[in-house]
């Protein structure tokens, strides 16, 4: 049996704290800066309540993120490597974040100062829930008695199943963010245009497509749970800005058409928050392996 191991990740899985704690995940937390004065991206939202930060977004307010560096990725990791642990670390979608970049360096860093230990890096592809779901995996993995090898190697072949469904509500967000253009943000709103977004195989998060209206909305990401086959007995994970209001109306959808299922409901962290801005609802599921390609965009 191998050694111990910490699951860590970085505080944009958007789990609730509850969850996190009682799962033993240790978690990251990004910093992000809104008018001039930085933050950090604690899960509890101790630095700035959740509401407060989206009220900023809609009052015109605009945050920026940084990446986690080497140096947090050692302080943070090393007490539980001196105690003898290895660590297990996923990170957000490197194609969102050049923050996988720095936990590569900083494994290869850390397993150079302490030689018997071992540290994997793992690049989740996903985002917010969809990376909290494989945090819990992970999790549970470790409960069950499996090592740190077989369990990276469970949520390498997890991610590939993994879907990351979007409906984004203000287009002004993405158009800031370079996924649109400015033209798009101000016809788009004008017309009720809502995007749907999808993280597609290699992690980026790119506009596949886009309805009226709300409701039309979030029945198209409805539609996308059944063409990819969501895996009925899986938990399903809805993630929102500050609507909770709508992320109920897509679990309500979802229990009429399939009846009850387990739910993780929580908000959108204020690292991704910044780029999607308020109003947007995703869903994300374990289904098949038919992601969409970049060849396919």
């Amino acid at each position: 049996m191998g050694a111990e191991f910490i699951v860590f990740a970085d505080s944009t899985v958007d789990l609730p704290p509850q969850m996190a704690e009682g799962l033993d995940i240790q978690l990251m937390p990004y910093i992000f800066t809104l008018d001039g004065r930085e933050y950090y991206d604690h899960h509890d939202y101790r630095d700035m309540p959740i509401k407060d930060f989206y009220d900023a977004l809609r009052g015109g307010k605009t945050a920026t993120t940084t990446q986690v560096t080497i140096h947090r990725f050692m302080e943070a990791w090393r007490p539980f490597l001196e105690a003898g642990k290895d660590v297990l670390y996923m990170s957000l979608s490197s194609m969102l974040s050049k923050t996988h970049d720095q936990s590569v360096l900083a494994a290869r860093e850390a397993m150079e100062a302490y030689p018997s230990r071992k540290v994997i890096a793992i690049d989740t592809k996903s985002a917010s829930l969809g990376q909290g779901c494989l945090a819990i995996k992970a999790a549970h993995s470790k409960k069950d008695g499996k090592s740190i090898e077989e369990t990276a190697a469970f949520i390498e072949e997890t991610i590939s199943r993994l879907h990351v469904w979007v409906m984004a509500d203000d287009l002004h967000h993405l158009k800031r963010g370079g996924r649109i253009s400015g033209a798009k943000a101000v016809v788009g709103t004008m017309l009720n245009v809502k995007p749907i977004l999808n993280i597609i195989k290699n992690g980026r998060l790119v506009p596949v497509g886009k309805v009226r209206g709300r409701n039309k909305a979030i029945a198209h990401l409805l539609e996308r749970m059944e063409e990819y086959q969501f895996v009925k007995n899986e938990t399903l994970f809805i993630a929102h800005s500050d609507d909770i209001e709508l992320a109920e109306q897509m679990r309500e959808l979802i229990v009429q058409k399939y009846g009850d299922k387990d739910f993780v409901i929580n908000n959108i962290g204020p690292v991704i928050g910044a780029h999607t801005g308020p109003g947007t609802v995703a869903v994300m599921f374990v289904g098949n392996d038919n992601k969409i390609e970049i060849e396919d965009i």
